[in-house]
C-alpha cells in the first residue's frame, strides 16, 4: 500500500487468566485495583499487529501525520485519538478490503502476555523491562522506533511501553469482573476507551496487568494503537 507494509501476528486461540492475583506483582507494580480481579477468559484465534501502527502507515492511509515526535517515520503514531481510529481503521478496510479493528481488551492482554507461549513474565517478554520497552527509566522521555526492543513470545513488540494502546472496549470495572468467559467484548456502553501497555514515561503501568482509559476523542501524546484482524 503505497510501498508500506506491515505485519500481523496470527494468535492461536486459547484459555488463560486474565488479570493477576498475584501480590508481589499487585505490590510491586502498583497496580490500580481493578486489575487485581482474576478471571478465566476462553478466545478463538485472531491476527495482531506485530508493531503499534506507525507515523509512516498512518500517513500513507491518512496523508497527514498528527505526531508530536516526527523524527522517525517507524516511530508509533500517536497524538490520535480513539475516535481518529475508526477514522483510520475504515479507510484503511476500504483501501485493502480487510476487516482490520482494534484488539478486544482480553485480545490485547492475551497477546501481550505471549498467549498460549507465555512464560509467566510480568511484563510482555521479560520480567527485566529494559529488554522489552522503551520506558521512564531509558526512554528519555520521548517515543521510539517500534520493534527496537526485544519481541515477547509470540514475536511481538512494544507490549510494554512505548506508547499506550486503544483497545475497543469501552472501560467498566464492573464489567471486568464479571466478564463473559468466552470471547468477551466489554460493555456496550460507556463513557471511556480502555488503554493498555504503558508509555515512555511509565514504569509500573508497562505490565500488560494495568488498566487505564480516556474519553473516545481525547488525544494524548503518549498513546497510539496496533491493530487486529
Amino acid at each position: 500500500m503505497n510501498g508500506v507494509s506491515f505485519a500481523m501476528i496470527t494468535v492461536e486461540g486459547g484459555t488463560f487468566l486474565m488479570g493477576t492475583f498475584k501480590q508481589d506483582y499487585y505490590n510491586e507494580l502498583g497496580l490500580n485495583w481493578d486489575a487485581n480481579h482474576e478471571h478465566e477468559v476462553t478466545l478463538r484465534s485472531y491476527g495482531i499487529g506485530q508493531t503499534e501502527v506507525t507515523q509512516e502507515l498512518w500517513q500513507a492511509v491518512m496523508g497527514n501525520n498528527p505526531s508530536r515526535f516526527k523524527d522517525n517515520k517507524q516511530n508509533p503514531v500517536e497524538l490520535v485519538s480513539w475516535n481518529d481510529c475508526q477514522t483510520f481503521i475504515t479507510k484503511l478496510n476500504e483501501i485493502t478490503g480487510q476487516k482490520f479493528r482494534l484488539p478486544t481488551e482480553a485480545e490485547w492482554e492475551f497477546a501481550a502476555r505471549g498467549g498460549n507461549k507465555s512464560q509467566g513474565y510480568k511484563f510482555s517478554g521479560s520480567n527485566t523491562l529494559d529488554d522489552v520497552a522503551w520506558y521512564n527509566g531509558n526512554s528519555g522521555i520521548a517515543v521510539h522506533q517500534v520493534a527496537t526492543k526485544a519481541p515477547n513470545e509470540l514475536g511481538i513488540y512494544d507490549m510494554s511501553g512505548n506508547v499506550y494502546e486503544w483497545c475497543n472496549d469501552w472501560y467498566d470495572e464492573a464489567y471486568y469482573r464479571r466478564s463473559p468467559l468466552k470471547n468477551p467484548k466489554g460493555p456496550s456502553m460507556g463513557s471511556h476507551r480502555v488503554l493498555r501497555g504503558g508509555c515512555y514515561d511509565d514504569y509500573n503501568d508497562c505490565s500488560f496487568f494495568h488498566r487505564w482509559y480516556y474519553f473516545p476523542d481525547e488525544k494524548k501524546y503518549f498513546i497510539g494503537f496496533r491493530l487486529a484482524l
